[in-house]
């Protein structure tokens, strides 16, 4: 059994399709081309030793249906026959799910391959524009999620295919602009003095931008979460609700070079969970604003949409997407495919 060498044409029905995140797996059974996913519960990945058995007990389990093929996103880089999870203890072995749980074949994605995979065919009724909506195109896509850390991905289109582009943009650098933005920068944790996108636009960045602007002010911080920093923001707290404007404000400006760097006509999408949270207290106005002050193309930025992503469960909808109808993604498969 070795990983094949060519991009995947079909699959074998049932499919399991799973999203794997550094605190939360997400598992549905695609029974076939025509139905909707079957989700399951939402596993804890810190409940299992590892991959195999939150398969076991929380699929297998549960249903008399035996899954032939799997698709899992995983929120890793994808190399080898041993991929361990960035931000997960689980180290995911394909040759060993398909000879222990019966699988014919497995297929290996990142996570955000697999969001991207889910703005293929995002319904309109899953997204909500962000500022003026743009004008929708039929060109590439990219989507952007703070979570973890900022995940980051493109989607081309290209002889009648959509092609998903992986890769590290959320470790791009990010700078000041503004007065306010001079002042903060330097009480912003780095990592090796760099202030990369992830270090501000995800979960622990949103504590870092609360540091660092109550240090600019003179204050000593007080010891906050993610979760924390916004219920603040709901209570009332200054510092809160400009360290969340800010996120949305920074969020919108990274947004932009995205949507430069890929000629992203066809919009740019946020999604995570964090966004969602933090929305009802971001100045949607700004972060457009940010999205378009990309001269000289600000006028060729107005153009462009900007969503959230509002679907649940977008990245197993890519998946699923992707699973019914392979030959429409140009979705790389070289070492990224088993079969049995």
């Amino acid at each position: 059994m070795t990983p094949t060498h060519e991009s995947a044409e079909t699959l074998k029905f049932p499919i399991l399709i799973g999203d794997i995140g550094g605190t939360n797996a997400r598992f549905a059974l695609l029974v076939d081309a025509f139905a909707e996913p079957r989700p399951f519960p939402v596993v804890q990945t810190a409940d299992f030793p590892n991959i195999d058995d939150a398969i076991q007990a929380c699929v297998l389990d549960k249903t008399s249906i035996q899954p032939r093929s799997a698709v899992l996103a995983l929120a890793g880089p994808i190399r080898g026959e041993e991929i361990e999870l960035t931000n997960c203890h689980w180290v995911v072995r394909p040759r060993k799910l398909i000879s222990d749980l019966g699988f014919d074949e497995i297929i290996l994605v990142n996570d955000f391959e697999a969001q991207a995979l889910a703005v293929s065919a995002l319904p309109e009724a899953g997204r909500e524009a962000i500022g003026h909506p743009g004008t929708m195109g039929e060109g590439a896509r990219v989507v952007l999620g703070p979570g973890t850390g900022l995940g980051v991905a493109g989607l081309v289109r290209a002889k009648r295919m959509w092609i998903p582009v992986a890769g590290e943009g959320g470790h791009i650098d990010l700078g000041p602009r503004t007065a306010r933005d001079l002042a903060l920068w330097p009480h912003l944790e780095t990592i090796e003095g760099r202030v990369s996108a992830e270090q501000v636009l995800c979960g622990r960045g949103l504590v870092n931008l609360y540091n660092a602007l109550s240090r600019a002010d003179g204050r000593e911080p007080e010891p906050h979460t993610p979760a924390s920093v916004t219920a603040a923001a709901g209570a009332g707290d200054a510092v809160a609700r400009e360290a969340i404007q800010l996120f949305g404000t920074y969020l919108g400006r990274v947004a932009g070079d995205l949507a430069l760097l890929f000629m992203a006509r066809g919009g740019v999408y946020i999604a995570g969970g964090i966004f969602g949270h933090i929305a009802p207290f971001v100045d949607k106005a700004a972060m457009r604003a940010a999205f378009e002050d990309k001269a000289p193309h600000s006028a060729l930025l107005r153009e462009v949409p900007l969503f959230a992503i509002t679907l649940p469960l977008a990245a197993l909808a890519g998946l699923a997407t992707f699973a019914r109808a392979p030959r429409f993604y140009g979705l790389e498969t070289v070492n990224r495919r088993w079969r049995r």
